[in-house]
């Protein structure tokens, strides 16, 4: 009988419902315990979800939890990890592994001197959508890829966050540590790693308003730039330019699009499971529709918008896929596709982007990590409910 892995969680914040909706979609997890620095979001969380509230010090050497979900702030994600990983609990995180390469390396290393498995988000490109354009660039549909753009740009975490002050901080702020994992990860998996890097940026404004909560119409200080630009050299001579920004109001732009030397690709948002890859191969000529509307992780299960950006009647989202994946990859003892080495280059790249648009310097990227392999129905069947 396979066996039904016990989950610890660490961050009773704004995305933890999501993965306790996971639940719903996954096999062989449970999140059966949960802990924050506030006491009280532990209390709500654990009578909400009907599960018991712990302190973090009395979770992370709680016996029966198998694997430590980490969703806490990202200046936190490196100690909570890190004492999981001493504590003999394998670690999913949420994105980023840590807010610094030092502190990821770290990570990593001990991680492999204790055999134990530490696993990150995003998870999005395990999606119906990102999977299948990597079906289509791996059959080499368009061509060898010479080059592309990627943007993801709106008006700030504010608009939907209501406690947004961390992702304006001086160290661990920004839209690329918000939201470049989602675009790197997705790149990596199409084109593999990343050779160097070239950047700049800009902080367009001082303050921000808090847009939602009990703490709407309240200013913030911005303490980092918010806008980045930034020339990705892929180890494959593929060429992305990439544009992460808080200061959009709105575009018509497409998230990513490559173009090869048989046709044009766009790729659907990263930040989602679902969506359609779009491919055209003759100048003028209608663009052919992949849709993955009824792909496995692909189909649409948000019913109603929710306060989050990425949840309304038009979506796919299954996160909690990256965890699921991970507890079949250790229990099959092979490696999993959101691993520490994939987190790792993707870490090593914002710390390199964020570097460049400082010194103004190309910088080379000193991680390698293997494009992950394609995940195929037999693996996803085997997973989901």
């Amino acid at each position: 009988m396979k066996k039904i892995f016990n989950v610890g969680l660490i961050g009773c914040g704004h995305i933890a419902e999501t993965y306790f909706r996971a639940h719903k979609y996954f096999n062989n997890f449970k999140i059966i315990k949960c802990a924050d620095i506030n006491t009280k979001a532990a209390e709500i969380c654990a009578k909400t979800y009907k599960i018991e509230s712990l302190s973090v010090k009395q979770i992370l050497k709680d016996k029966d939890i198998d694997i430590i979900l980490n969703l806490t702030i990202p200046s936190a994600h490196y100690s909570i990890s890190k004492k999981a990983i001493l504590n003999g609990k394998h670690v999913y995180s949420e994105k980023p592994l840590a807010t610094n390469f030092n502190e990821g390396k770290k990570l990593i290393r001990l991680a492999k001197q204790k055999k134990l498995f530490i696993g990150n988000a995003p998870d999005t490109f395990l999606g119906g959508g990102n999977q299948k354009a990597k079906e289509l660039v791996d059959k080499n549909t368009i061509g060898k890829i010479k080059f592309g753009n990627a943007i993801f740009a709106y008006p700030g975490i504010q608009s939907y966050h209501p406690n947004p002050e961390p992702w304006f901080a001086k160290n661990e702020g920004g839209p690329v540590i918000d939201m470049g994992p989602y675009y790197l990860t997705a790149l990596v998996n199409l084109l593999g790693p990343v050779d160097n890097v070239f950047s700049q940026s800009l902080k367009n404004t001082k303050k921000r308003i808090i847009g939602i909560g009990p703490r709407k119409g309240k200013i913030i200080k911005v303490e980092c730039p918010t806008t980045y630009f930034s020339t990705l050299s892929f180890k494959n001579k593929t060429i992305i330019r990439l544009t992460l920004s808080f200061d959009v109001i709105s575009h018509l732009r497409n998230h990513i699009e490559l173009y090869g030397e048989k046709g044009s690709m766009v790729v659907p948002d990263p930040n989602m499971f679902g969506g359609s890859v779009l491919i055209s191969k003759k100048m003028n000529s209608n663009w052919k529709n992949y849709k993955t509307n009824e792909a496995l992780l692909g189909k649409i299960n948000i019913r109603s918008q929710s306060l989050r950006a990425n949840e309304s009647p038009t979506n796919a989202n299954y996160r909690g896929a990256g965890l699921s994946e991970m507890i079949y990859s250790i229990q099959n003892k092979k490696m999993h596709r959101c691993n520490g080495d994939l987190s790792l280059h993707v870490l090593n790249v914002i710390d390199s982007i964020h570097k460049s648009a400082k010194s103004r310097k190309k910088i080379k990227i000193l991680t390698q990590c293997k494009k992950p392999k394609y995940f195929t129905k037999k693996e996803i069947n085997s997973i989901i409910k």
